[in-house]
C-alpha cells in the first residue's frame, strides 16, 4: 500500500498525537495543509475524545489520526503507593500542600473500553493508532471494516512483528530520541533502546507493511534522513509543541528553549512508566526518589498531576510533564500550518539537491 497516497498527504509528514498537548485545531490545520493531523486520546475518556474528534472534523474533511493506550491495566500495590505519596510529601510541603491522600488509575486502558472503541466505528476519524501494546486483532479489524486505517506503535523488531502479525496497517517505529511515553509493550522488559534510523532500517527490511519514522526528527532533512532509512513518512510530535494551536503552556514553551533544561532524560517518576521529558524539577526528584518505586503507570500520574499542580500554585512551573524529544532546542514557532509548510519545502529542497 501506497501510504500517504492512500491518505491522500502532500508530505510524508504525519503530526504526532501528544496527548495533554495535541488540539483539534491543530490535528485540523496539519490535515488540511498536506498532513496527518494527529489527536491524543487516551487520557480524555469516550465523551471527551468525541468533543475532540467531532471538533476537528468541523474544521476539516480530511482524515485525523485519533490515538489510543493499549497498556495493561495498572497492578495496585498499596503499600507502594504509600510509600511513593509519603516519599513526595516534602514536596508538596515546599508549597505549603497536601499529597493526595490515595491514588487512582486515572486512565482507562483501551484493551478494556468496548466504550471507545464503540466511538470510534461511530466517528470514522480515517486512522485510528494505537501505543503501549495491541488491542485484540478483531478490534483492529473491526476498525478496518469502518474505513480505517490502523497503525501501531514499535519500539524493537520482536514489537514490530507483533504489529503486523495483528494485522496493523503501518507500524510507527519509535527510537529512543522521541518524547514523550516510550510505546514499549512491557514497561518491565529490557529496552533495546534503539536509534530512530537503526529501528526504521531494521523494521524497514523485514516487514511488508509502511513504517513510520519517529523521534527526534526536528526538520526536512530529519524527514529525508527517515525516508532513506526505510521510512515512508516521518511522525513529529516536539516540532509543533510551541505552534499557535498547541496547549502547551508559556513555562512549557519557554523551558524547550533553556540550556538547562538540555538533554532530555528519560524518567519513570512521573507516570509510572518511561517518558522521555525536559530536565526539570520533577525529573530531579525521580532521580532523588528512585524513579523505580513509582507506582504503576498511570497511579502515579495521578500524584504527578497533583503535584504540579500545587507548584504552579505558588509560581514554580518545574514539575510538569514537559514531554520532548532530543531535538528539542531546535524547536520553532508559528501556526501548525506554516510549521507543516516549512517541514515539507526543507524536505523538497533536501530531495531536490539530491536528485541527479
Amino acid at each position: 500500500m501506497d501510504l500517504v497516497a492512500h491518505l491522500g498527504l502532500k508530505w510524508p509528514i504525519v503530526q504526532a498525537p501528544m496527548a495533554g498537548v495535541s488540539t483539534p485545531e491543530m490535528a485540523a490545520a496539519v490535515s488540511s495543509a498536506g498532513g496527518l493531523g494527529s489527536l491524543g486520546l487516551g487520557a480524555a475518556g469516550v465523551d471527551g475524545a468525541r468533543d475532540m474528534l467531532r471538533a476537528a472534523r468541523a474544521l476539516t474533511e480530511r482524515p485525523i489520526n485519533a490515538n489510543v493506550f493499549c497498556h495493561a491495566p495498572a497492578v495496585r500495590d498499596p503499600r507502594k503507593e504509600a510509600d511513593w505519596i509519603a516519599a513526595t510529601a516534602p514536596e508538596f510541603a515546599r508549597f505549603d500542600a497536601q499529597p493526595p491522600e490515595q491514588l487512582s488509575e486515572i486512565y482507562r486502558t483501551f484493551l478494556e473500553d468496548r466504550a471507545m472503541m464503540e466511538m470510534l466505528l461511530e466517528e470514522k476519524p480515517g486512522v485510528v493508532s494505537v501505543h503501549f501494546g495491541l488491542p485484540d486483532r478483531a478490534w483492529i479489524a473491526e476498525l478496518q471494516a469502518a474505513g480505517n486505517l490502523v497503525f501501531a506503535s514499535a519500539t524493537s523488531m520482536t514489537e514490530a512483528q507483533a504489529c503486523v502479525a495483528a494485522g496493523a496497517d503501518a507500524v510507527v517505529a519509535q527510537g529512543i530520541e522521541a518524547g514523550g511515553h516510550r510505546g514499549v509493550f512491557d514497561p518491565e522488559a529490557e529496552d533495546q533502546a534503539l536509534s530512530t534510523l537503526d529501528l526504521v532500517a531494521q523494521i524497514a527490511s523485514a516487514v511488508d507493511v509502511p513504517v513510520i519514522a519517529a523521534g527526534g526528527i526536528m526538520d526536512g532533512a530529519g524527514i529525508a534522513q527517515a525516508l532513506d532509512a526505510g521510512a515512508v513518512a516521518a511522525q513529529l510530535g516536539t516540532a509543533f509543541i510551541d505552534s499557535e494551536e498547541s496547549v502547551a503552556d508559556a513555562a512549557y514553551r519557554a523551558a524547550l528553549r533553556l540550556p538547562e533544561s538540555h538533554p532530555t532524560v528519560l524518567t519513570r517518576a512521573i507516570s509510572g512508566r518511561a517518558a522521555r521529558c525536559l530536565n526539570n524539577k520533577y525529573v530531579a526528584l525521580g532521580a532523588r526518589l528512585g524513579a523505580r518505586n513509582a507506582p504503576d503507570y498511570p497511579v502515579a500520574y495521578d500524584l504527578g498531576k497533583a503535584l504540579n499542580a500545587a507548584a504552579k500554585a505558588v509560581g514554580e512551573t518545574g514539575y510538569g510533564a514537559q514531554w520532548a524529544g532530543c531535538g528539542a532546542m531546535r524547536v520553532r514557532a508559528g501556526s501548525a500550518q506554516s510549521l507543516l509548510q516549512l517541514l515539507g519545502a526543507e524536505l523538497e529542497a533536501v530531495q531536490s539537491r539530491g536528485a541527479p
